[in-house]
């Protein structure tokens, strides 16, 4: 009876401290999880800088017409101010001549791929093509080559953001959207922009937007008034010892 009571006490132990290594296992597993999810970094392109100067950049998209751009550029020149536009490559293919005048004007030239893909939808060979085939044809114009890379639609995932800064190119949206493209008319773009901007932020415009000509001049002075310097993105942000906070708001220091 002893014996058979003993056996029993025996058994309950050996249960009793298996249940409780597996207890010990689960949690173990569950913690690292949980620590391999918060320990996970989304790679983010520049949507903005962390900057105390009043500093901000404006940019233009082209890719899809031409008919304002020696306007946009004259009413850079009137008010003093150096921009940065992103092309794509057959917008460069078909309008070579602009593309010597917006560099001659003093302005940046980044890349916006060959033929506005959903990048994240392209293997890297052909990402890498997109973007150094554009790169290849701006570089043959201007003598100078991109270091600037906007996706097309936003479009971007880690592999892409990985691979624009393995070959060299800052990958650049923004946070402040126009939405010039809407064609709302003029006193909503005006207002989007004023009432978006803080320091640090790339707005971005599109050189072929219905109204540019109209809201520009506006934005440039109200911006200018309320003491921003406008420059070109690579004067923006920084180039080397950074980190980018969960916003991709860039900021210095690692």
């Amino acid at each position: 009876m002893i014996k058979a009571k003993n056996g029993m006490l025996y058994r309950i132990m050996i249960i009793t401290i298996l249940v409780m290594i597996s207890i010990s296992y689960m949690t173990l597993k569950t913690n690292n999880n949980i620590l391999e999810a918060f320990s996970y970094s989304k790679e983010l392109p520049i949507y903005s800088v962390d900057t105390e100067e009043k500093k901000i950049a404006i940019t233009f998209d082209a890719a899809w017409g031409n008919e304002f751009t020696r306007g946009i550029l004259d009413i850079l020149d009137e008010y003093d101010v150096k921009s940065t536009f992103f092309l794509v490559g057959f917008w460069v293919d078909k309008f070579p001549e602009d593309v010597k005048e917006i560099h001659a004007r003093g302005h940046e030239i980044g890349n916006h791929s060959t033929n506005h893909p959903y990048m994240t939808e392209l293997s890297d060979g052909e990402a890498i093509k997109e973007i150094d085939t554009t790169s290849d044809k701006i570089e043959k114009l201007i003598n100078e080559r991109p270091i600037l890379f906007r996706p097309p639609f936003g479009d971007y995932d880690d592999r892409i953001v990985n691979l624009c800064r393995e070959n060299d190119y800052y990958a650049i949206q923004w946070d402040v959207d126009s939405l010039d493209w809407k064609e709302l008319g003029v006193q909503p773009v005006v207002d989007r922009v004023t009432r978006n901007v803080q320091n640090g932020s790339i707005v971005l415009f599109h050189n072929n937007a219905k109204y540019v000509l109209e809201y520009l001049p506006i934005v440039i002075e109200r911006l200018q008034e309320e003491g921003f310097e406008l420059v070109p993105v690579s004067e923006l942000i920084y180039k080397d010892d950074f980190h980018m906070d969960n916003t991709g708001r860039q900021i210095k220091g690692k």
